[in-house]
């Protein structure tokens, strides 16, 4: 897409940038982003404040041009670009005077489609007793632009107390759940194995604000197999700097010289990797030994093949922290955004 996309830009630059539009909201709908991410693409894609507003569903999303969201503003001009969101009441803004153009047009209409797909899925249906596990009502939990009545509807009918701390878990695959706050949640058994970033606590009516350092934790979990150890299930509570790291890697960057030299020694071997985890995260050397079920002697061994291959010296305190980092890094370079 991006070829094409280039391609058409030097022939036609509207024809280009309404390729790169049509990817932008088909990347949003795969991804099931909520009404917000989709309102805030097309206010930036737009280069102007845009709106949406379904009076029935009692939504309104306004997001400004440079991406903050900001519910308050003037009423709607007749002179705006404005589109109806197919199937419902709900209407698509934005918020300059004039024709839309031909890339605006493309954003009004790619949003609106993909915010229909977001308000059938969360709020195409009233909740009813009994849908304990529905999709859609975590969805409509997690989606910050849900009215708050909406969302107490929902928490409601996931079983979760108004007053007690709930936190998001985010999955791999783009599967979200819900779990009990306090004490700390330990869904690993219901998880089947699988990855899972579990965000920080808080009110249930907060829970917006849960799910994206559960996303940022799942990124820094592990597969937990040799060619990826590390624990498959990661606390947003427990990252510290290491959220503030994962901010700086995107999507597309190099992974740095760090990374590439802890591939080329994992690739050397199948014990390297797990070997030097259970190094750089246990406390002592025979307690990674332990872990490794080897003696201590044939871990010294391996540790200094390892750093061979590295180009770094593991066993001091510095080397060991470049260690972790490199874990981390790799992580989140595996598992972007």
């Amino acid at each position: 897409m991006k070829e094409l996309a280039g391609r058409l830009s030097a022939l036609d630059p509207d024809a280009g940038a309404a390729i790169q539009v049509i990817a932008y909201f088909d990347r949003l709908v795969a991804d099931r982003a909520g009404l917000e991410a989709i309102v805030r693409g097309a206010a930036v894609l737009a280069g102007c404040p845009a709106r949406l507003v379904d009076a029935d569903r009692r939504v309104r999303v306004r997001v400004l041009a440079d991406g903050l969201r900001q519910d308050a503003g003037p009423p709607p001009d007749p002179q705006w670009p404005t589109v109806p969101v197919p199937g419902g009441t709900a209407r698509l803004w934005l918020e300059r005077p004039g024709p839309a153009g031909p890339v605006g047009a493309m954003v009004l209409e790619r949003a609106a489609a993909a915010a229909r797909e977001v308000l059938d899925r969360t709020r195409g249906r009233a909740p009813s007793k009994g849908r304990r596990e529905d999709p859609a009502l975590v969805e409509l939990l997690l989606d910050a632009s849900a009215p708050r009545e909406a969302r107490l509807q929902a928490a409601r009918d996931l079983g979760l107390a108004k007053t007690a701390p709930a936190r998001a878990v985010a999955l791999e695959g783009g599967e979200a759940r819900i779990v009990p706050g306090s004490p700390p949640a330990d869904p690993s058994g219901d998880l089947g194995g699988r990855r899972a970033g579990i965000g920080p606590a808080v009110p249930v009516l907060d829970l917006p604000d849960s799910w994206p350092p559960a996303r940022t934790a799942l990124r820094l979990a592990a597969e937990g197999t040799d060619q990826d150890p590390g624990p498959r299930v990661v606390y947003a509570d427990e990252l510290g700097g290491l959220a503030v790291l994962a901010a700086a890697v995107g999507p597309g960057s190099e992974p740095p010289p760090d990374v590439r030299s802890l591939d080329h020694a994992g690739a050397a071997a199948p014990w390297m990797l797990p070997t030097l985890h259970a190094f750089a995260y246990a406390p002592s050397l025979r307690t990674a030994a332990a872990e490794l079920t080897v003696h201590h002697s044939t871990l010294q061994d391996r540790l200094a093949h390892a750093e061979h291959l590295l180009g770094w010296s593991v066993r001091t305190p510095r080397g060991r922290l470049r260690l972790q980092l490199a874990f981390a890094l790799r992580r989140l370079h595996r598992h972007p955004v």
